[in-house]
């Protein structure tokens, strides 16, 4: 009865043991999984600044070509009827 009680508690331990090292592999994998995903988020974050800053300098450079156009200029109507 000695011997079976001790297999017993053996295969428990073992069994144990089999889902401690799964749950660390599961946990391992997540960890690496947020790694990714934070690097992919700071990939991101650094090209949107980018290109808002892309944007504001083609926004300046329209602002400026607008100004020099004739086309885009306010005329003033009174001064052209006196």
């Amino acid at each position: 009865m000695g011997s079976l009680n001790l297999a017993l508690r053996d295969m428990e331990n073992q069994a144990e043991l089999e889902e401690k090292t799964r749950l660390i592999n599961q946990v391992l994998e997540l960890q690496h999984t947020l790694e990714d995903l934070s690097s992919r988020v700071d990939a991101v974050k650094e090209e949107n600044l980018k290109l808002k800053s892309e944007n504001q300098v083609l926004g300046q450079y329209i602002e400026n070509l607008m100004s020099a156009s004739s086309v885009f200029q306010t005329t003033d109507t009174k001064s052209k009827r006196k």
